[in-house]
């Protein structure tokens, strides 16, 4: 960057809104560069400044007397040389990757952040030290929207409020949460920029409470850091995000089916009914899921035990197995919580698993459940013998893991966790005990089954939890129509911030409502988000199986297109993996203006989903997105230009879902369960429209459960694409095949959509073929041959 260049740069800042004095009395004594970092130091104490990439610098402000603690529950990217440049001038000093640029005014002392020469975001405070918290000021746009804080549901833009940093439960909430299980210190920003604080103490978040244009971070006390992200646009956001904090892995197939699960099965005999009422029934399923009574009779006085009671369960190892040939697999509830009355507790204590008092006994208290110790697993003993049960549980044959409670629920502040000598009190950890917990599973599996995808399911984390292959739920929702009312907005939050994997509890938990209508209305949008898992307490039934008969018919069809969609699904998923972006995407991320749209979203690029969240209802709006492109209703092939609003009439057998003109799906044949699975003949829908010159599209296929299998080359990807032009319409397929994969015999039945007149001809690979076409639906389909590696040009001369 030349000197003109960096000139220009400062001074288009300090013209801007985000020219504040951060304080008077703060200026910059000297600065030096070490290698790739910056060294700045002021009166109070000094800065370091670190490019990790062209789009990603760390800040950390190290008060005088305290010492430089390097140690990030949160990134895992490994700073790379930019090519930074460092330019000194009189008044300002800049530091510049070929993205982001550092700006410092000498005096007043000021830290600024432009992106591509355009000033992204400033401190404006700085650091302060107030009423026991710490805090980092950033001076804010008038007209910045806000987003993150972790789960929430407080409005898609935040700005304007204060948001604890302390996970912890809300009980059957409804419309409107201001805190839940998993808070996160990250703020995103309507610019395309995200601001990480790299601490995970408690603390505060404020979004502008005071309205004087601050954002502001509060905490105890711990590491004065934060990230600064930039990209051109979200989808740069999220992969530099994730690219910071790590990236979910690709969770096993058949997390992608139907769940059975409820608060909770008591007996075997009751467990195994369940299972076989699914089968006679034709609602396919995928997993059971047991709640705390598969370790103890009552709720009260046996958390801990963490072991099958006999009495209940008999044979749980051969239940397990029976369940594992019909393809449906067992997942268990664990807590971190160990009752004295537990049959555990002298082990426990023995082997110096739990967590501590001042004095190093285990530390007790008292919570719903009874009176309890915490597993410590900041300690290797702690960690040692919880992973222990895990793996000897495993062994018998269990296949998920559930892990609940874990913010933790009761967490009292004096609370000591770790070995002697490196204590640290629960307000330290407590927001990355969930966080902890996913690793403590993840890192068993690697070491333990590597070959093998956990599947970690858990309430409670921190940022990069993500990286575990942690599978986030939104806590204990009411059973309401409120409830399902807050849900898209915290799943597309969570989103945002990494954790893609964000559902709720379909039907809702909390509350004995028996309303048919709102539980298939929630089942219906639950196909399209992460994780389909009805679940509740047990007074009113969350299984569809045994609903009213009317309720059973509509939720069979949501499971059923859950199924067949799973080809689409599992490529988000795999997606995810690769880059970031979240499977439920905010119409934000497809224009500027939607900068607090939650009643609608994106499911991958090609959804636009619009959930029914009113009893009732006989009019819905839907704004459809992108000037001047067309989307399609997907159960009835209506047309609607983006761009605009319209009021739809809601029907009952689903919800309003809309496909883009130019995109390629792979749907399936319905299966009883993700074991029957195939790829090897795909229904591939193309949605044609005049105005689309090029499409395109793929499906990601590999076989459900070999861990990092993409890495390891056990895949293939089957590309697809589109050109349009002059009357002639051109769709190819061509395969991708891993290093270590055979490939794989596909077909493929090719239905284009919106083909309003019969085509003249058809031919594949320049060969003319035998085609149908329906002219009521306007459907034209195309049957190409399975064969390994499907490579294919289909030309369909309209």
């Amino acid at each position: 960057m030349t000197n003109t260049t960096t000139a220009r740069l400062l001074l288009g800042l300090l013209c801007s809104p985000l020219a504040f004095a951060q304080n008077a009395g703060r200026e910059l004594h000297s600065y030096a560069r070490h290698q790739d970092t910056l060294e700045l130091r002021t009166g109070d104490g000094r800065y370091l400044i670190k490019p990790y990439s062209a789009q990603v610098v760390e800040t950390t402000f190290i008060p005088n007397g305290e010492q430089y603690d390097p140690a990030s529950h949160a990134v895992v990217l490994a700073p790379v040389d930019v090519g930074a440049t460092l330019t000194a001038g009189e008044r300002q000093i800049s530091f510049a990757t070929p993205g982001l640029t550092v700006v410092v005014e000498r005096k007043p002392f000021r830290i600024s952040y432009l992106y591509k020469g355009k000033p992204l975001v400033a401190e404006k405070g700085g650091y302060a030290r107030a009423d026991k918290l710490e805090s980092i000021e950033f001076a804010l746009d008038g007209d910045e929207a806000l987003y993150g804080a972790g789960a929430r549901a407080a409005g898609m833009n935040r700005r304007g409020q204060r948001f604890q940093l302390y996970n912890r439960a809300d009980y059957g909430y409804g419309k409107r949460s201001m805190l839940l299980n998993y808070t996160m210190p990250l703020a995103l920003s309507s610019k395309k920029y995200a601001l990480h604080f790299d601490n995970p103490q408690v603390g505060w978040l404020d979004f502008d409470s005071r309205r004087d244009g601050t954002l502001r971070y509060e905490a105890i006390g711990g590491r004065k850091t934060y990230q600064v992200v930039a990209g051109d646009s979200w989808a740069d956001v999220m992969a530099n995000y994730t690219a910071l904090t790590g990236r979910q892995p690709l969770p096993p197939r058949w997390a992608f089916g139907n769940f059975a699960s409820r608060f909770g099965y008591r007996t075997e005999q009751e467990t195994r009914a369940v299972v076989e009422r699914f089968a006679q029934e034709k609602i396919p399923l995928d997993a059971v899921v047991l709640d705390l009574f598969w370790f103890g009779k009552e709720v009260k006085g046996t958390m801990g035990n963490l072991a099958w009671d006999r009495d209940s369960f008999p044979n749980a190892e051969r239940m397990m197995a029976d369940f594992r040939k019909r393809g449906v697999k067992t997942v268990l509830i664990t807590e971190p919580f160990v009752l004295t009355t537990s049959q555990r507790w002298g082990e426990a204590v023995q082997r110096q698993a739990l967590a501590t008092d001042g004095a190093g006994k285990p530390a007790t208290y008292d919570f719903y459940f009874g009176n309890t110790g915490l597993v410590d697993l900041y300690r290797p003993e702690g960690r040692e013998w919880f992973w222990n049960i895990y793996k000897e549980l495993k062994a018998g044959g269990v296949a998920g893991w559930w892990g609940d409670l874990g913010e933790p629920e009761v967490h009292p502040s004096w609370v000591q966790h770790g070995p002697d000598g490196a204590k640290r009190g629960a307000d330290q950890v407590h927001n990355i005990y969930g966080h902890d917990w996913a690793r403590l599973v993840a890192e068993g599996y690697r070491k333990d089954f590597p070959n093998e995808r956990p599947f970690i399911l858990m309430r409670a984390g921190y940022s990069g939890s993500q990286r575990f292959g942690m599978i986030p739920w939104s806590g204990d929702v009411g059973r309401s129509w409120g409830g399902l009312q807050s849900q898209v907005e915290i799943a597309l939050q969570m989103g945002m911030q990494g954790l893609a994997y964000m559902h709720s509890d379909l039907g809702g938990f909390a509350g004995p409502m028996l309303d048919d209508e709102l539980y298939v209305r929630w089942l219906q949008y639950g196909v399209f988000q992460p994780i389909f898992r009805p679940h509740a307490q047990s007074d009113v039934a969350p299984e569809p199986v045994f609903r009213s008969e009317r309720a059973k018919v509509l939720a069979r069809e949501a499971v059923w297109l859950r199924y067949a969609m799973l080809p689409y699904n599992y490529t988000l998923a795999f997606d995810n993996s690769q880059t970031g972006m979240p499977l439920m995407r905010p119409i934000l991320f497809e224009e500027d203006e939607a900068t607090a749209m939650a009643t609608s979203y994106l499911w991958g690029r090609d959804f636009l989903v619009s959930p029914v969240v009113e009893p009732g209802a006989t009019r819905q709006e839907v704004h459809f997105p992108v000037k001047d492109s067309v989307w399609f209703d997907f159960h009835t092939g209506a047309q609607h230009r983006g761009g605009i609003t319209e009021v739809i009439k809601p029907v009952d057998a689903h919800i309003p879902v809309y496909v883009r003109a130019g995109a390629f799906v792979p749907m399936a044949k319905v299966v009883q369960s993700t074991r029957d699975y195939s790829a090897r003949q795909i229904d591939l829908h193309y949605y044609h429209h005049p105005s689309v010159a090029a499409g395109e599209g793929r499906m990601y296929d590999d076989d459900g459960e070999t861990a990092d299998a993409y890495a390891k080359g056990r895949y293939e990807i089957v590309r697809f694409a589109s050109r349009h032009a002059a009357g002639r319409l051109e769709i190819s397929l061509r395969t991708e095949t891993g290093k270590a994969q055979s490939p794989q015999e596909r077909g493929f039945a090719l239905k284009v959509h919106n083909v309003a007149a019969r085509p003249r001809a058809v031919t594949v690979d320049g060969r003319p073929v035998r085609f149908g076409w329906n002219g009521r639906q306007g459907m034209l389909e195309v049957a190409l041959a399975p064969r390994r590696q499907p490579a294919a040009q289909v030309v369909i001369t309209l």
